[in-house]
């Protein structure tokens, strides 16, 4: 871990000859830490203070900022300084707030994230596109457990630069023994999470000390100011230009047949015309013809450009493939180990199925596997079967399409994913891949002679899964078996699986939480998919409480041979029916997770049938099921 630097400049004035503000660099940062650390200060008096001395800057700056639609919030300084309208009326900070200024030197963008635990995802949003971290320290305080959690964060997500900065050092009179034996604390903490690049700086976001200029009360003190360390950084563009050749593609330009054109923005590398390049899934590789614009074709693009590129040969390239170069590819794999952030009021659900977003790349995803979540204060691995709100833990993901990637730490842009709620939409984990499982790799589909075709000519039908759902004593499974007798004896060839009998055997090893419900149908899908596959007509009598995974186990299936069957019985009439005792021990308290009691059930929006069972007996309802299978012509 490098020490302070005292070969670095104190720095003053960026220089007196700024360059134009669109040929400036531009830092990404975040200023992190706990409650009251003084970060909102502290991002007020760099831009006052970047006013006094780039005062020359500002119609620059504002020209920018109204072409950044930030609508003049880069020089509102007043309220900077009195830090957010939100945290002066509520007294938090309930969400990510985004200031931007700039020096002579270097254009910036700042997140002020929130400082309580409860705002973990906001900080991770703020961090994820970050190049530097600030994290605060209340120099009467010293570091806290917000402090290391923070910290944790941000090697989580990969920021490389990292500045300590020891606040409110007026508080105890700018004592160097105070401000050293933070920093050697913190020094200790950082290099068990592998931060290397640690730069700590005594400070005092309401005096200015050594925020631009260097303070004369800090004599012992010969290191940068912070706005030399954020003018100076390595930003992160840069680094990726001198890594290989990653082009994620966004959209496929084809505005006639003589042109076919690949969009999408440099995520590493170089690119020249003529290079050889390699198209990943497929692994098919051609050379660049031409890099195009607007104002005429480039001789080169880097990491950070958007770009178009057309190639030497007719390739098959679609949406979220990616191209890279052709002698160091990404590699591609359909099975991850990963770190997941956990981002939605509503726990994830190992098996259940999810959205992946992996730049341009959407795919089917499940967590096959929660290894264990994170205490991110102790940093301790502790056993877990879900994760909740703001919840951190280490996960494998199984997808149903291979996608291109690169570990997470050698390329945030294709190594970081989203996952979304196929449901609702909305974003509800982000994450980072670590490796490719071995197993995605050596694991491969076996070719047969004799198909799921050729199957369903012997059996005389076709297969199709008949999925009944309901409230437990609906009479699923009742139902069930009077369909059966009814196929049997038309000489189809059928299985029953039934929610009961499957806890005996395949899933004994299951609960009733939510979770194990969700892996408890994920099993079922399975298996009835397989059973299909031979050609039978299966028929499951689960309660499946959950839309998302009866719709999982339609997923599997081709169209018109998954039929949704709903037991619509009333929550009262059930309980009526409850020969088994169950409803009663639920009421009394003694059979937890019980869906339609403490556990909720969500009834299928648009089944295939629906069975009011309130007003027709099993018979007559086994009489439905097996009309709609003639109706469908999956029998004669």
């Amino acid at each position: 871990m490098s020490e302070i630097s005292e070969a670095a400049a104190p720095a003053g004035a960026a220089g007196s000859h700024a360059a134009p503000l669109q040929d400036r660099g531009l830092l990404r940062f975040i200023t992190c830490g706990s409650v009251d650390d003084g970060k909102s200060t502290l991002i007020g008096r760099l831009l006052y203070e970047s006013r006094a001395l780039y005062d020359d800057q500002l119609a620059a700056l504002e020209s920018d900022s109204r072409r950044w639609g930030t609508q003049g919030e880069a020089i509102d300084f007043a309220l900077l300084v009195d830090g957010l309208a939100a945290e002066r009326e509520q007294g938090i900070t309930i969400d990510v707030a985004y200031r931007y200024f700039a020096t002579a030197r270097r254009k910036f963008i700042v997140a002020d994230t929130p400082g309580h635990e409860q705002y973990t995802r906001n900080m991770v949003t703020g961090a994820s596109t970050a190049d530097l971290a600030v994290i605060l320290v209340d120099a009467s305080k010293g570091v806290l457990t917000q402090t290391r959690r923070h910290s944790y964060l941000v090697s989580l997500i990969g920021i490389r630069h990292v500045v300590l900065a020891v606040n409110k050092l007026d508080l105890v009179e700018y004592s160097q023994p105070v401000f050293e034996r933070i920093v050697a604390g913190y020094r200790e903490f950082a290099a068990r999470l592998g931060l290397q690049q640690v730069t700590a700086i005594p400070i005092s976001g309401l005096a200015g000390d050594n925020i631009v200029v260097p303070s004369a009360r800090t004599p012992w003190y010969a290191g940068p100011t912070l706005m030399h360390v954020l003018e100076h950084c390595e930003i992160d563009e840069e680094r990726m230009q001198r890594g290989p050749l990653r082009l994620p593609v966004q959209w496929v330009n084809r505005p006639n047949p003589a042109f076919r054109g690949y969009c999408g923005t440099l995520a590493g590398g170089r690119l020249q015309p003529g290079e050889r390049v390699r198209v990943l899934p497929s692994g098919r590789e051609s050379r660049v013809a031409r890099i195009v614009a607007f104002d005429g074709d480039q001789a080169q693009a880097v990491a950070g450009q958007s770009v178009t590129i057309t190639l030497a040969d007719e390739i098959d390239i679609a949406r979220g493939d990616m191209i890279t170069a052709a002698d160091s590819p990404a590699e591609v794999a359909d099975q991850f180990e990963c770190t997941l952030v956990w981002m939605s009021d509503e726990p994830l659900l190992p098996g259940r199925s999810y959205w992946l977003a992996i730049g341009a790349k959407v795919v089917g995803a499940t967590v096959s596997e929660l290894k264990h979540r994170v205490d991110v204060n102790s940093l301790e691995p502790l056993a877990a079967k879900t994760l909740e709100l703001n919840g951190i833990g280490v996960a494998n993901v199984s997808l149903a399409a291979p996608v291109a990637f690169d570990p997470y730490r050698d390329n945030r842009d294709t190594g970081g994913f989203v996952l979304i709620d196929r449901t609702s939409n909305q974003t509800v984990g982000a994450g980072m891949l670590h490796f490719a499982l071995r197993r995605a790799h050596n694991i491969h589909l076996q070719a047969l002679d004799i198909d799921k075709a050729a199957r369903a000519t012997l059996m005389g039908h076709k297969p199709a899964v008949l999925w009944f759902t309901g409230l437990s004593g609906s009479g699923k499974s009742t139902i069930a078996n009077a369909v059966t007798r009814r196929l049997h004896a038309m000489g189809r060839h059928t299985y029953v699986l039934d929610g009961d009998n499957v806890r005996h055997g395949l899933n004994r090893d299951l609960g009733f939480t939510d979770a194990d419900r969700v892996e408890n149908i994920r099993r079922v899908a399975e298996v009835a998919r397989l059973m299909a596959d031979a050609g039978l007509i299966v028929i499951t009598a689960f309660i499946s409480p959950f839309r998302a995974e009866r719709q999982l186990a339609r997923n599997l299936l081709p169209e018109g041979e998954f039929i949704e069957v709903h037991v619509d019985t009333p929550l009262e009439v059930a309980e009526r029916r409850d020969v088994k005792g169950l409803y009663a021990k639920a009421r009394a308290g003694k059979l937890p997770h019980f869906t339609g009691i403490d556990s909720p059930y969500e009834p299928p929006e648009a089944p295939e049938l629906r069975l009011d069972t309130v007003h027709c007996d099993a018979e007559q309802a086994a009489e439905q099921v097996v009309a709609r299978l003639r109706e469908a012509g999956l029998i004669a």
